[in-house]
């Protein structure tokens, strides 16, 4: 395969990975919301919860955004005692995303209010991204030895639900674990965000083909490590997806029992076409291509012109690129 692990690396560095400012500014609004719900639910009288930031923001798989349709989600979990009313009974879980909007609300400097959702409450904010903030009861129980044991139900849209999204997030730090670092961090990590970048790389995309984690948990199941050559490892564990996808579009969430996708899912099936597209795209890498070829495979496949404007140093000393890079090696590549 022709190696573009150079331009892939800076493609992921410059296009795909979210700025460090960027990062700054998503974490001071994710602070001040918490500021902000915790005035409103100190002046309404009720009690503070505790927070745990969860999604790709925690697992570091964010990916850049030209319309910064980015999300944080920050649960906010809250004593089984604090979530009752006045007569100490239960709130349902609409009552308790009600009064954590509420509590939001009373700050009137957002131009935009925050709004109850099915699963969470969620803050728009001027720039384009929003915080959706989950609400999770904790209940604390005894096991048969006597040993203390708390569960955690979220705020669904018709019932308390179990579930705790930190388990996820866990679940994908054993991932990056178990795939091993290389010299520049973890290069599933990476492809994730590639593939992530990839599923809405095309104005229209995002909603078509599937949710992160969905794609996260594929990319999980089918990493293929090819130390040094993020390029490689995207294609094969691109390769890996086809072939199953092809199989069965059934993707098992990795903590919950319900699946993230069943045998038929619209967007798996779209996102199934579009990277068989891509790969079909990326099969000139296999041939004695030069790099400006491999460079706009690439750029086809990402509908983008990044690759193919990378600088190369064959341009500099006046050699036409069209003749330069060949295979004459029996595989090796120049350049």
């Amino acid at each position: 395969m022709f190696d573009c692990s150079k331009e892939m690396k800076n493609f992921h560095s410059d296009e795909v990975t979210l700025p460090v400012a960027t990062r700054d500014e998503m974490r001071e609004r994710r602070n001040n919301g918490r500021i902000r719900l915790d005035n409103g639910l100190e002046r309404d009288g009720f009690e503070k919860p505790a927070y745990h930031v969860q999604g790709s923001y925690a697992m570091h798989t964010m990916v850049q955004d030209d319309a910064k349709e980015f999300d944080i989600d920050d649960g906010a979990y809250f004593s089984l005692s604090a979530l009752t009313n006045a007569d100490g009974v239960e709130l349902t879980p609409l009552q308790a995303k009600e009064r954590v909007r509420d509590a939001i609300r009373q700050d009137k400097r957002l131009a935009e209010p925050a709004d109850v959702h099915d699963n969470c409450v969620r803050q728009v904010y001027p720039t384009g991204y929003h915080i959706d903030i989950p609400v999770y009861r904790i209940k604390v129980t005894k096991d048969a030895s006597n040993v203390t044991v708390e569960t955690y139900e979220l705020a669904a849209k018709d019932d308390w639900t179990p579930s705790d999204a930190r388990e996820v997030t866990r679940w994908f730090f054993r991932q990056i674990d178990a795939a091993g670092d290389d010299a520049d961090g973890a290069q599933l990590r990476r492809v994730v965000r590639l593939t992530k970048s990839f599923a809405r790389s095309r104005d229209g995309w995002l909603e078509k083909t599937g949710s992160g984690i969905t794609l996260t948990r594929l990319v999980c199941d089918e990493f293929t490590k090819v130390p040094g050559r993020d390029d490689e490892a995207l294609r094969k564990t691109w390769q890996a997806i086809e072939k199953r996808l092809s199989n069965s579009l059934v993707v098992a969430h990795p903590v919950n029992a319900k699946n993230l996708a069943e045998e038929g899912d619209e967007k798996l099936g779209f996102f199934l076409e579009k990277v068989t597209e891509a790969l079909k795209d990326l099969e000139v890498l296999d041939t004695s291509c030069t790099r400006h070829e491999a460079r706009e495979a690439w750029d086809t496949a990402y509908d983008t012109t990044y690759f193919t404007r990378q600088p190369t140093p064959t341009k500099r000393l006046g050699i036409d690129e069209s003749k330069a890079d060949n295979r004459n090696d029996g595989g090796g590549v120049y350049g």
